[in-house]
């Protein structure tokens, strides 16, 4: 069963995509999904997927989305600062975030490689 975005409409797989869609969205492109994190959610900045998806699945619309379960053979390309960018304020910020992020998605991916293997036939 998956979650269809309370702000945009996007569907997500399950409680967790949905968390990281509303709050990554909000990270980068602040707008309507950060304002209704803070309203929904004051404290959303703190938490991780797992941790925020309790809070907002019950705003969304559940759908017949399918979970789809990738090979956890390969390991997630890391965020990083290449080239002649020079990045201050803001954008840097979000790019440190979404660093961090993504170490988080990749640390959570490589611990629980089989999580959802139970969920595909």
């Amino acid at each position: 069963m998956g979650y269809e975005c309370p702000v945009c409409g996007v569907e997500e797989a399950d409680g967790e995509h949905l968390a990281n869609h509303l709050a990554f969205t909000a990270l980068v492109r602040g707008g309507d999904h950060e304002s209704w994190l803070d309203e929904t959610v004051p404290d959303w900045e703190d938490r991780d997927p797992e941790s925020l998806a309790p809070d907002v699945t019950p705003h969304a619309t559940e759908t017949e989305t399918e979970t789809v379960t990738e090979e956890h053979g390969h390991e997630m390309p890391a965020v990083e600062r290449t080239g002649n960018a020079d990045l201050s304020g803001e954008a840097a910020a979000i790019l440190d975030e979404a660093q961090e992020l993504t170490e988080q998605l990749r640390e959570s991916s490589l611990a629980n490689p089989d999580e959802d293997d139970s969920e595909t036939e």
